[in-house]
């Protein structure tokens, strides 16, 4: 099949009608046998043939139709014209495939038996190619009305984001629910619930679920090393004691499930490799000396990257780099190389606001200009959503990211640079690398997705994904998974370790569950304020509200250090006396660039000489990023926690002695939300900046909250934006 590839690939200029025939007979045949690797090479060939159909001569058109039908590529045959319904049988077979639900929306083949499957009431745990359209059996299944109460669970905020985004059309029938602090509907209105794990476990008064989604299930593995798979886990064996809920669970080159599970849930475990993208994979790897030192290979690889991004021009790429400090720094370099080159040529509201309210020595602004992004787990929510926002619309051309886009952000690259082969500081497997080509391409978008890689293809594997409170494995099973397990469940392996937990204080043993975190450091800082509470000199460190003094600050961070998290260097923060300082200086000044310039001073101080302009602005840069780094990573996730975790058994303590109780709630909701007033929280989980939100506040009834701010907001659009900048408007009319 290579060569067949190789041979249309190189075909320049008009296609002969024999090789239009030659290659639609290989094409029949490949599609006709019962093999699945055929039938694979079958549907490949025909999307090479699609991406270059105007070379072949028109009179064979009607040939390929009938092929693109019997590969089960409907949608094609819908939205392409020179592909056309003729027949009244074809029309008939292709308004089978259409969807009942979406408006001008056709099924692929593979997608209309999934659906059936789903529609049926079958519990699916469905493996697919990046490329299948498994979101858009999510929004047919919102469409259809079927499901009072929906759970959709995402590994990311960005993704969640876009699902809203997405679903939000159908806020007419459904309440959609984001944050904790909202109540689910108690009207006509169904409820769909977009949340993380943590936001699952977190959430109290989960009414009985009707459907329960959990997109990149294979996240709930123990032996893929995620320090999230526990809380999965627990959400999800929370969410099945609401109401016995239908589940669809989905994933990408996914081998198997655990032995047990599709028993235990009277479930079908679904796996295709169909796909309506073919892949063109370029080794570029071979190019690379193996006798190489890391500092010559790395400069080789970087000379070719941007040879080969000059020669793809305006076709969108996206490179994965193994790290977030990698990406910057490959980023940058290319910005540079461009800046030699040429003049910048974009104008993007988005550099107008980083000048203003970040730094305009920010390289990521003028990188912006020259149609360069970089996509990380650490920049600001907005910021994330714009450059994906300015990509897919095609404003940009090049996004050098890390895992975070790779692990579910939907893109329009037609091309993905596999520049790293690792993943952080570790080798990825070929199921990682699969993910990554899985997202060259896009169904409608393109036929083909290119994947230029400059690493070797690791072997071969198939991903088993373990379902730990179904297999219980005694040496990998974690006590935070195992307390939640039902007593009729429990295995004779994991039983004495399980009643030993149950032995736990019930009160306390409720509290630990629910906080869904390290049980023995649970314990710990129980045992620890029983010690303390006692001493009254010291007893204002735990019994506060509102705002913590320096001194309880860093008592109840050091109550967390080793118990909640711990400091490994990686993400900005070394110990609980500099987090302190940090998180201080930040509720003082009410902004992240407090830290910002807290970082850019302590990185000049440590140099011995003066910085030449190249080096200040990679200063500069690791000054921003490691701010937003530790902004994201720790006060909007990890200290947020820990306060939640240590103000939740504070109470636990207090009440059992008669104390009167501290409450920390206000003060994890003012880190949270940007300090910004709780009830305005919900624009801020919407992906607006707090800037906008601190210039229009004062024109919102205090009375308002939820969607009704939104649709204040929509009903006086033009008071609203004569408030702010063009990228303010920009971000706040995707809301209304």
């Amino acid at each position: 099949m290579e060569s067949i590839i190789r041979e249309i690939d190189s075909h320049k200029g008009s296609m002969t009608y024999e090789d239009s025939f030659r290659y639609a007979i290989l094409c029949s045949k490949l599609l006709n046998k019962t093999d699945k690797t055929a039938r694979e090479n079958g549907r490949l060939l025909l999307t090479f043939v699609l991406d270059r159909l105007v070379d072949f001569p028109k009179e064979t058109y009607a040939i390929w139709s009938d092929l693109v039908e019997a590969a089960g590529f409907y949608p094609y045959i819908q939205s392409e014209s020179d592909l056309g319904t003729d027949s009244l049988s074809e029309q008939i077979r292709v308004s089978f495939h259409s969807s009942n639900y979406l408006y001008e929306k056709t099924l692929h083949a593979e997608q209309k038996k999934l659906s059936d499957l789903l529609f049926a009431g079958k519990n699916v745990v469905a493996s697919a190619p990046t490329s299948f359209g498994k979101s858009m059996l999510i929004e047919e299944l919102v469409a259809s009305g079927k499901y009072k109460n929906i759970v959709i669970i995402q590994p990311t905020l960005a993704l969640l984001d876009e699902t809203r985004l997405k679903l939000k059309k159908y806020a007419r029938d459904y309440k959609i629910i984001v944050r904790t602090a909202q109540t689910p509907s108690n009207d006509e209105k169904g409820n769909l619930f977009l949340l993380t794990a943590e936001r699952v476990m977190e959430y109290d008064g989960l009414p009985n679920i009707d459907l329960f989604i959990i997109d990149e299930f294979y996240k709930m593995s123990l032996r893929r090393i995620d320090d999230r798979a526990d809380t999965l886990n627990n959400a999800f064996l929370k969410v099945m004691r609401c109401g016995k809920p239908q589940f669809y669970l989905l994933g990408p080159n996914i081998g198997g499930i655990s032995e047990g599970f599709e028993q235990k849930y009277n479930a079908l475990f679904y796996k295709t490799d169909f796909s309506m993208v073919g892949c063109r994979v370029i080794d570029k790897s071979i190019t690379l000396d193996a006798t190489w030192g890391k500092r010559q290979r790395d400069a080789f690889k970087e000379k070719k990257l941007f040879e080969l991004l000059d020669e793809l021009g305006d076709s969108q790429s996206i490179i994965y780099c193994a790290s977030p400090a990698r990406a910057r720094k490959v980023a940058r370099n290319y910005y540079l190389h461009l800046k030699e080159l040429s003049k910048s040529t974009m104008i993007l509201p988005l550099v107008e606001w980083i000048k203003a309210n970040v730094s305009d020595k920010w390289s990521l602004a003028d990188a912006l200009t020259y149609g360069i992004a970089v996509h990380d787990g650490s920049l600001q929510k907005h910021i994330s959503s714009s450059v994906i926002h300015y990509f897919n619309i095609g404003k940009l051309r090049t996004i050098f990211c890390t895992s975070t886009i790779i692990e579910g952000v939907n893109t329009s690259a037609k091309n993905v640079i596999i520049f790293d082969e690792k993943k952080g500081s570790k080798p990825f497997d070929y199921f990682d690398y699969s993910n990554i080509r899985g997202r060259a391409g896009r169904m409608m978008e393109h036929y083909i997705g290119n994947v230029y890689s400059f690493v070797q293809e690791p072997q071969k594997d198939e991903l088993i994904v373990d379902i730990p409170f179904v297999e219980q494995d005694r040496d990998i099973l974690t006590d935070e998974i195992l307390v939640n397990i039902e007593p009729s469940d429990i295995k004779p392996q994991v039983k004495e370790r399980y009643d030993k937990l149950q032995r736990t204080e019930p009160g306390l043993l409720r509290i630990i569950k629910q906080n869904g975190t390290n049980i023995n450091g649970q314990i710990s800082i129980y045992y620890a304020l029983e010690r303390d509470i006692s001493d009254v000199k010291n007893r204002h460190l735990i019994t506060w509200s509102q705002y913590p003094s320096y001194e309880a600050m860093t008592y109840v961070m050091d109550l967390a250090n080793e118990n909640i998290f711990n400091f490994r260097g990686e993400h900005g923060v070394l110990s609980v006396k500099q987090l302190v300082r940090m998180l201080h200086v930040y509720r003082e000044k009410k902004t992240i660039m407090a830290i910002v310039n807290d970082k850019l001073n302590y990185l000049l101080k440590k140099r011995k000489n003066t910085p030449n302009p190249e080096q200040l602005l990679a200063i500069n840069d690791s000054a921003i990023e490691e701010a937003f780094h530790v902004y994201r990573h720790w006060f909007q996730f990890k200290v947020p926690k820990a306060f939640r975790v240590v103000d939740s058994i504070q109470r636990y303590v207090c009440e059992k002695h008669g104390i009167k109780a501290g409450s920390y709630s206000f003060y994890v909701q003012q880190l949270e939300n940007d300090f910004v007033s709780e009830r305005l929280s919900i624009l801020i989980e919407y992906g607006i900046p707090n800037t906008t939100i601190l210039k229009i506040q004062d024109i919102i009834p205090y009375d308002l909250k939820d969607e009704a701010i939104v649709e204040f907001l929509r009903d006086n659009k033009n008071e609203v934006f004569a408030r702010l900048t063009s990228y303010e408007i920009e971000r706040l009319s995707c809301e209304l």
